[in-house]
């Protein structure tokens, strides 16, 4: 099966036009990205890797809009984000579930937050927990979960609200290594059903070049990108990809730019 058409074509979703983070600390300013620029088409997944402390994980803060940038401009769905973005969930690289809700009431969490009727979301709620297979689990607490099922209902606690971006930073960096794989075809498998638009930071280059349409290089700080790779491998794709030449070719390309390969 060839990639999907949307993956391809379209109206950016996501656009980030000569973005410019500092902070300002203690020891003085601190330039975190600088001149960031490009485009996440609607439907896309499209993953970001760089070294650590160039700013990927910010950039997914200034979407979300928790964090304000200092020059260019990021807009969501055509529209200039300046703040809290309802268009957009997160999910992290700890699931943090508070320990004391149950999976249910996990996932309905945001819609608490945001005032709206829970009882107008129960049954979305469990068909996300359905559509990650874990009906018969709304009871359970998150210390009664492993850590891919605690991960499962961080996804839908993203998905909640029906945003058209999931933004998705490291979210298997703390899972083992065979857990991770099940979690990368769980997430693909969601991405198709749901066609959402997904901004996914990793620091796995096999993993970018899995699950991604395109894969973003960033400098070490002040983060710059200097690199849009296009992933052009069939979909759909299972572990077995890994074995393709022009899979081995990706991520040896990738490693190369970000002065890894052998």
């Amino acid at each position: 099966m060839e990639p999907r058409a949307g993956a391809r074509a379209g109206a950016a979703h996501l656009e980030f036009a000569g973005l410019q983070k500092t902070y300002a600390t203690r020891d003085g300013t601190v330039h975190a990205l600088d001149g960031v620029a490009f485009r996440v088409r609607k439907g896309e997944f499209v993953s970001i890797v760089g070294p650590s402390g160039c700013g990927k994980s910010t950039l997914l803060k200034i979407i979300l809009g928790v964090v304000g940038y200092t020059g260019g401009e990021v807009r969501l769905a055509g529209k200039l984000v300046k703040g809290p973005q309802l268009g957009a969930g997160m999910v992290f690289q700890s699931a943090a579930l508070p320990p004391w809700r149950r999976v249910l009431d996990n996932v309905l969490l945001p819609i608490e937050v945001l005032g709206l009727p829970r009882r107008d979301y129960l049954e979305t709620a469990r068909g996300l927990l359905a559509m990650v297979g874990l009906t018969g689990f709304e009871r359970k607490l998150p210390h009664e979960l492993s850590g891919g099922m605690q991960q499962r209902v961080s996804i839908c606690r993203a998905l909640i609200h029906d945003p058209d971006l999931l933004l998705m930073d490291e979210p298997f960096g703390a899972l083992d290594a065979l857990t991770r794989e099940v979690m990368q075809s769980e997430l693909l498998r969601i991405w198709a059903e749901t066609h959402k638009t997904v901004l996914f930071v990793t620091h796995s280059i096999d993993e970018a070049v899995l699950l991604s349409d395109r894969v973003i290089v960033m400098s070490a700080r002040p983060g710059k990108v200097v690199e849009d790779l296009e992933v052009d491998l069939p979909r759909p794709r299972g572990a077995e990809a890994r074995s393709l030449p022009r899979f081995q070719d990706y991520a040896q390309r990738l490693r190369r730019l970000l002065g890894v390969a052998n």
